[in-house]
């Protein structure tokens, strides 16, 4: 089946080179020139993957994103943004997107970039069964990951992640006793180089922290280590590590 991707933008000239180029790569697309109506589908339709402008009338994008995560819809989102300010872009990861491009973009790399992110997203096909005393289960002090089933547990309760926390929690545990820098997590967990632009790393860190550490300001899981990257550790007297 085809993927479906909404794309939201007040410039019509967008929408058109948009939904030409995801078309002519395979995707449906479904389109809309104002937050109110992009956020309407995506809630309505639940569509696979979400392109969004930051600036929209009636509701911008910014507020968009965090109207859907707060109702627990966790569509990838890319956002897009003419605005120079960092600050949009962090914002716009803070609530839940899980990308940003800045305009003017090449078309083909926002194809590129949703392939890549539906790639990730992509754990399992319509309808297979899962074999659950064969899939793979990460174990890490009070955290569970199925990868296979996208889920992850922490104390025995369901974490609710976006598709990227997800991913750099799975890579984490994965690596778990490294020192990984930000570069690194940068290219294993969005797959392409993000121009240094390190900050998008920090932010999702931050988020996760918020969801497995009992104080952030003393993280037990993922320790900063300065000057370099982060580190998965198992809490000390909780030895609960297998794979």
């Amino acid at each position: 089946m085809k993927k479906t991707i909404l794309v939201v933008d007040d410039e019509e000239s967008i929408l058109t080179l948009l939904q030409y180029n995801l078309v002519q790569a395979g995707f449906e697309v479904k389109t809309a020139m104002n937050g109110e109506e992009g956020l309407r589908i995506a809630i309505d339709e639940k569509p696979d993957f979400m392109i969004l402008d930051l600036m929209l009338p009636k509701i911008d994008g910014i507020e968009v994103c965090k109207e859907l995560r707060q109702k627990k819809v966790f569509v990838p989102i890319l956002m897009l943004t003419a605005k120079g300010d960092e600050f949009d872009k962090v914002l716009g990861l803070e609530l839940g997107a899980d990308d940003y491009m800045t305009k003017p973009f090449s078309p083909r790399e926002v194809v590129a970039r949703v392939k890549a992110i539906l790639r990730r997203t992509q754990i399992i096909e319509e309808n297979e069964p899962i074999d659950s005393a064969e899939q793979e289960k990460l174990n890490h002090g009070d955290l569970l990951i199925l990868p296979e089933q996208y889920e992850a547990f922490f104390e025995g309760q369901l974490l609710e992640l976006t598709p990227k926390e997800f991913e750099l929690l799975l890579y984490l545990v994965r690596n778990k006793g490294k020192v990984l820098t930000r570069d690194q997590l940068l290219s294993a967990v969005w797959n392409y180089d993000f121009v240094g632009d390190t900050r998008i790393v920090d932010v999702h860190i931050s988020h996760l922290r918020e969801k497995i550490e009992k104080n952030t300001r003393k993280p037990i899981y993922i320790k900063t280590v300065r000057g370099l990257g982060y580190k998965m550790e198992a809490p000390k007297g909780n030895e609960k590590e297998s794979n």
